[in-house]
């Protein structure tokens, strides 16, 4: 290959990269703020700067371009979680400062905007074909990463009950949070909720018996 021929293509692969990304974040922004209504390719390609045919380009339809949206963001929130997790306190307050990062993903951006398409799936078949797969890896990821940061062991069944309870904990405060804010309650649960997991775990990493088994 010409060395010159090399050195354009690579500047218009990194534009070509840089458009995408901007049409993603854009994506997510606009439906966390204007809803799933509003958020068309045109208002999207307006927010990032960029035009309709560029972003139909890299996204022919709405729902390839909501769906690439939320799974990227999803993959960049749980890389930055896996990188956080080295920079978070040993010994007392680990958990809570863990517990605090798992609800923080369910009251953020990314999570209003998946609200928001999930509703929307809801009573859209097509839409919903889409959408139950990337639920389902959400789900799968999400749960291995906080079973990671927590310290669980894999063949301890009971202790990835009580994280999978964090997660559904996490998710029920990121909705309470949709209209009010409800941030004083919340610090309130988790501090109680990150002590009893807290208690959980080291006496499942102790060996001692749960006193009542979760069903």
């Amino acid at each position: 290959m010409c060395m010159g021929v090399w050195l354009m293509r690579e500047p218009q692969q990194d534009r070509s990269r840089l458009t995408r990304q901007r049409l993603l974040e854009a994506t997510i922004d606009c439906l966390a703020d204007q809803g799933w209504a509003a958020t068309t390719v045109g208002v999207v390609a307006k927010r990032a700067g960029v035009s309709r045919g560029a972003a139909q380009h890299h996204f022919p339809t709405r729902e390839d371009l909501i769906t690439a949206a939320l799974e990227f963001m999803f993959d960049s929130r749980m890389e930055a979680a896996r990188l956080e997790a080295t920079g978070l306190p040993a010994g007392p307050g680990r958990t809570e400062a863990i517990v605090t990062r798992l609800v923080e993903y369910y009251t953020g951006t990314l999570f209003k905007a998946a609200l928001q398409v999930w509703t929307a799936a809801a009573s859209d078949p097509a839409l919903r074909e889409r959408v139950l797969p990337l639920e389902e890896k959400f789900g799968r990821v999400a749960h291995r990463t906080a079973v990671a940061m927590l310290g669980v062991e894999d063949g301890d069944l009971i202790a990835h009950r009580w994280v999978q309870l964090t997660l559904d904990l996490a998710r029920g405060l990121g909705l309470a949070d949709v209209l009010t804010d409800d941030s004083k309650r919340r610090a309130e649960l988790i501090k109680q909720w990150a002590a009893d997991l807290d208690s959980v775990l080291h006496r499942r990493r102790s060996g001692e018996q749960e006193p009542v088994a979760l069903s």
